[in-house]
């Protein structure tokens, strides 16, 4: 099992960051009309990809020194001209100091998110993979990738509802866009599994600096409680471990059924993102 150090901490935070990237350069491609755009900030990003996207966010921010005032100012700026909260994510390893400075400038606690994680070179227990629900991965035909992706959209819609709730809810229309384009961009794997000849499941994963990253699970409300998830999660960890990656990363809400799913699976807590929001206050700054 991984330590929880700032080193891997900052490092799976620079894989977020890639990610955002990404997800917003794929956006940029596919709706130039949005007018996605990366800011850099304090070692980390500030996102945005058009109006009620789940990507509007400040990550991986703390990882290189203090948060400078005049830096964050013009990201606050930079959101309040879009009419947008700001919303940062951040790490609880990160610099000290940068919780209260958020604070002290109007920033309030929505939420929090889980960093779970494994290292996937270790053997994998023969009953963490079920039989009777296969695994096919989605290459870039339209139709497959719709079924993904319809799946995908179709989980993410209907929460287990266990757990602490998110402290936001996205259109379908916005989570169909956004993750169809943020699954097209470079370095993702989409996996689709099946129950019965129908569709249950679907999942992501992508590898970087040995850091993969098991991204947008999710299982149909009427095929819930088969071994979905667990299946997915086998078979995203042996390409994990396949291309050499010594961390797999889940990030889920706290008490979830995804948190316990993952638990069973093997994975341990590695540290936890608070989410700060800031609304925007006029002309100049937030509140």
């Amino acid at each position: 099992m991984p330590f929880a150090s700032t080193e891997l901490a900052a490092r799976i935070e620079r894989a977020e960051c890639a990610l955002l990237r990404e997800a917003v350069a794929a956006v940029a491609e596919a709706h130039p009309e949005h007018g996605a755009t990366i800011l850099p900030l304090g070692g980390g990003v500030a996102s945005w990809s058009g109006d009620g996207s789940p990507l509007n966010k400040v990550a991986g921010v703390g990882f290189a020194g203090a948060l400078e005032p005049e830096p964050l100012a013009a990201v606050e700026r930079f959101y309040a001209e879009r009419g947008c909260s700001v919303q940062v994510e951040l790490a609880t390893l990160a610099h000290p100091g940068i919780a209260p400075m958020l604070t002290g400038r109007g920033y309030h606690l929505v939420g929090f998110e889980n960093v779970l994680g494994l290292d996937p070179r270790e053997d994998l227990p023969a009953d963490r993979t079920p039989s009777g629900v296969p695994i096919q991965v989605v290459e870039s035909g339209e139709e497959d990738f719709r079924v993904w992706l319809d799946t995908l959209v179709a989980g993410f819609l209907t929460p287990d509802g266990a757990g602490v709730p998110a402290h936001e809810e996205f259109a379908r229309a916005t989570l169909e866009e956004i993750l169809g384009d943020l699954a097209r961009a470079p370095g993702f794997v989409r996996y689709l599994a099946w129950v019965d000849g129908r569709p249950a499941g679907a999942a992501s994963m992508r590898a970087v600096d040995g850091v993969a990253q098991l991204t947008g699970a999710a299982t149909v409300p009427a095929l819930r409680r088969r071994g979905v998830q667990a299946a997915l999660l086998t078979r995203r960890l042996t390409d994990a471990r396949r291309v050499d990656c010594d961390v797999a990363t889940v990030t889920t809400q706290p008490g979830s059924t995804s948190h316990k799913n993952a638990r069973r699976n093997g994975f341990e807590l590695l540290y936890v993102r608070a989410r700060l929001v800031a609304t925007p206050a006029g002309e100049g700054g937030v509140e």
